[in-house]
Formats: C-alpha cells, structure tokens, sequence
C-alpha cells in the first residue's frame, strides 16, 4: 500500500497555491466585517429560501458570477426553536438542479436534504422540519451527488442556529454580531482580475480544493468590530478542503463551550483549534485588555503543512492521534483581525462556570460494530479506483442506486472508521455522535461534544444512536466532507427502519 507520506511527496512539485502579486492591497483600507443577514424564525416557524444568481465584488477589482440563497453569495444565518416544527420553502431560481441539506439537523431523511431530494430549475420544496435537539450552530449547503463541490463554492451555504432562548442565564453572549459573531471560513483563489476561480486540476481533486486568500463571511480583508469584554464566536468551516489550525497570535486562549450538535458542560480552554470541513465550533473569547488582536491558523496539515509552500503558509504542521494539533512556528497566516471598540459595553464581562450543555455520551447497549474504510485509490495516474472512481469507502464507490447499509431505528452501533493517505472529515446525515477514541487513544479535547464529523486521522471510534427514520428511497449519506473526495464516490447511503 502506497504510504501517506509516499503519496504527498509526489504531489509536492504542484503543492503550493500562489497569491497574486498586490493582491492584498486591492482594498482601499479595511472595512467593518459584516455578518450574515438574521432570518429569525423562532416566533413565525416559517423560513424561506430562494437559490439565485448573483455577482459578487470581493476584491475590490473585477465582479465574480457567485450564488447563493436569498443573495448573491452565501445565505442567511437562520434562527429556529431548537424544539417545535419550522415549515421551510425552498424555492430554485437557477438553472441547475440544487438541494438544502440541513447540516447537523437530527431529523428524518424525507426532510434532511441530500441527493435524493433536487429541487428542479424553478421547481419549490416545502419541508416541515421537526426539530428537536440541543442548541447549536449547525448549516445548510446544497448536496447534489457530483455537483457538491462547485455549488458550494460558489456560494450555497449558510448558517442555522438551533436556540431555546436561555443563552442569557447561561452567562453566554447571544447579540447577533455584537458580541455574538457568526463566522463562515472559506478559502478562495481568484484570477488577476479578482475573479474567483474554481478549476481543480487532477492534484486538487486528490487533496481538495484549497485557495490562496482568505475570506470570513464571504468578505476579503475586514476587520471585526468586539466590545471590551468576553465575546462569542461561531466558527463555521464553509471551505472545500483546507483544515483549519486556529490560534490567536498573541496566545490568549479560546474557550470551548460548543461543537457541532450541541454546548459544553463548562468552557475548555484551548491553545489551539482544528477546525475541519463541515466541523463547527462555538468559543468565548476575552477581550477586556483591549486593542487589537488576530486569529491565525497554521498550514493545511493535509497539503501545506506537509508539503511546504502556499500563500496561507508553508510549514510542517501537524497532528497526533489523540494528542491535538499545533500549527508551525512562523507559518500562520490572518484568518480575522479583531478590534476593540472601547466606547461599546460588554454585556458579559466573566467567563461561565457552566452553560449547561454536556459531554457526549451515547447511552445504551451497543448492538453492532461497523469498519469504514476511507479509500483514495491508487489506479494508473491516480485517476481510477478498482471500479471505476477515484474515491470510495469500503471498496464500494457512491451509486444513487445502492443502499450500503441498513440499520434498526433506536439501536446504538460502533463505527470505526479508519483514513488512509490524507485526513478526512467524516460526517454523517440525521445523527449527533460521541467520538470514545482516536488511535487507541482518548478523544482530543475538541472532539468531547456531541459531533456530526470528526476528522479522522488514521483511526477514530464513534458510538451512534440512530433515533430517526431514513427509508431506503430516500436514506441518509455517511461521507467525507472533502468536498471533492465526496462528489468523487468517497459516500455511501444508510436506511433506518
């Protein structure tokens, strides 16, 4: 078998992205980073969402055709009752078949969004999602199997926030973007002409698709703007393939009190946090000295970091299964300068001792255990596996017409899901799991929440409860979230009945 370290050294003499020259300066100064308009449906239970075309100016120089829901790029952030149903119209206005897959939404496959269920050029869907769960930051992105990749770089995604409206007796900070921030991180690469570009040579189909320039709500060189006092960020990881190893340059810590499906018991504190696709992570971060401050990340541990070279750094990052990650000495680049607003009181100036979450603890007896293997298949000039596809899991490639596994509704199973090559991010649809170990060893810190993904880094171990029904016309998707591995075969599909 072709060792990890065999494969990224062969790939190393196209690594690096390049950034144009000047091309931060293309901004006449920085600007205020703006957050995504609030779509609050906790007192109507409607939400409404309409796929468009749009252009977009994110560099200041040439505009970029881009899509998104509601707007030209990206979404709404969407507000709903973490309890009681929400009654959404989707309605397409482009001319290519999209979906909204409810990302982290722990609900029935006939309304969780995934291949099976387009909307049609033109066409309306209307789901009446039942929710109940925990509070959370979850997303929504379209989901259409082969197009995954394009269409969310492009610009369909958003944010949804899960709520029960006691983050104030939980001590949390719940302004939208006052002390609240919700931040989409994605990675781009545009043309000299400030166009964005998605062109994935055979390389970046292999590694996914990274960029060479940073933006954070769909915005290129802004500034946050943070009262003086303990401020909420909402990470949200909307990029194809770029692994994020976040840190504040100066070293104050990020205090973890959320991750995908759910918050804490009581704050964490990190030095460090990976943020892998489709992971998301909720932090308080102390701002009360005042003046400025930068969140930074190391490399790409799965290309950069190993590799050397890019426009976001060059490097060895790296990562120990069950150790955690730590970017590079002198590699770091900016993902979001933050500036202290003095005039602005903070409405939380402590850190919570509790926020009344928990740690993940799946409960039950354990009726089975699964092995997934997730494969990039070294056929002749790395273009096709044994049947045919680049990417698959188990041996087995995603076929629309095949349902890999069939699992009894309210049981718990074991899936131990190994990586080869490259880490993925491993998600899957309609479940919050707990992650009981990686490489025989303790879950790192981040991973002690209830999770929807979980990067895997050799070997990772997850107890699941399957509370919800998937028929097996329409079932769930288990999947890397390497947007191009997954479009590539690297998915499957599960019924529960």
């Amino acid at each position: 078998m072709t060792s990890r370290r065999t494969f990224l050294a062969g790939l190393s003499a196209s690594a690096a992205a390049v950034a144009l020259p000047g091309m931060a300066f293309a901004q006449n100064g920085p600007k205020k980073l703006a957050m995504p308009p609030l779509l609050d449906a906790t007192g109507t239970g409607r939400i409404e969402l309409t796929a468009m075309a749009g252009r977009t100016n994110f560099l200041g120089l040439s505009d970029t055709e881009t899509w998104g829901y509601n707007q030209p790029y990206l979404g709404p952030t969407l507000r709903l009752n973490a309890k009681g149903e929400t009654a959404a119209t989707v309605q397409n206005a482009l001319r290519r078949h999209i979906s909204v897959h409810w990302h982290g939404l722990i609900a029935p496959g006939d309304v969780d969004g995934g291949p099976h269920q387009p909307v049609a050029p033109g066409a309306t869907w209307q789901p009446v999602l039942p929710v109940d769960q925990p509070p959370a930051t979850i997303w929504y992105h379209s989901h259409i199997h082969g197009e995954t990749a394009p269409q969310v770089h492009r610009g369909l995604a958003g944010i949804l926030q899960l709520t029960d409206g006691r983050d104030d007796e939980r001590g949390l900070p719940s302004s939208y973007g006052e002390d609240d921030l919700t931040l989409v991180l994605q990675d781009k690469r545009f043309d000299r002409s400030g166009r964005m570009v998605y062109d994935p040579s055979m390389q970046d189909t292999m590694m996914g698709f990274s960029g060479d320039m940073m933006l954070v709500n769909g915005q290129f060189g802004a500034v946050a703007s943070v009262p003086k006092g303990i401020v909420r960020l909402r990470l949200v990881n909307a990029s194809n393939a770029r692994i994020y190893t976040l840190s504040f340059e100066d070293g104050r810590p990020m205090h973890l009190v959320g991750t995908d499906s759910g918050l804490l018991d009581k704050p964490i504190p990190l030095q460090v946090l990976p943020l892998a696709p489709a992971e998301r992570a909720e932090v308080l971060v102390d701002f009360s000295s005042g003046g400025a401050a930068r969140l930074v990340s190391g490399p790409n541990i799965n290309s950069e970091g190993m590799m050397g070279g890019g426009m976001m750094g060059g490097g060895r990052g790296m990562m120990g299964g069950g150790r955690g990650i730590t970017p590079a000495e002198g590699s770091a680049f900016v993902v979001l300068p933050f500036e202290v607003d003095e005039t602005r009181k903070a409405r939380i100036d402590t850190l919570p001792a509790n926020v009344g979450g928990s740690l993940a603890q799946v409960k039950g007896e354990v009726v089975g255990t699964r092995h997934l293997a997730l494969e990039m298949n070294m056929g002749p000039m790395m273009m096709f596996s044994r049947r045919g596809r680049r990417f698959s899991i188990s041996g087995d490639s995603m076929d629309m017409r095949v349902i890999n596994q069939q699992i009894k509704l309210g049981t718990v199973e074991r899936w131990i899901i190994s990586a080869e090559m490259l880490m993925h991010p491993f998600h899957v649809h309609g479940v919050a799991f707990q992650v009981v170990g990686e490489n025989g060893a303790a879950p790192r810190p981040e991973n002690l929440g209830w999770k929807d993904t979980v990067l895997v880094n050799g070997q990772a171990e997850i107890l699941i409860r399957f509370t919800q029904p998937a028929s097996r016309k329409i079932p769930y998707m288990y999947h890397c979230h390497i947007l191009e591995h997954e479009d590539g075969g690297m998915m499957g599909q599960f019924a529960v009945a």
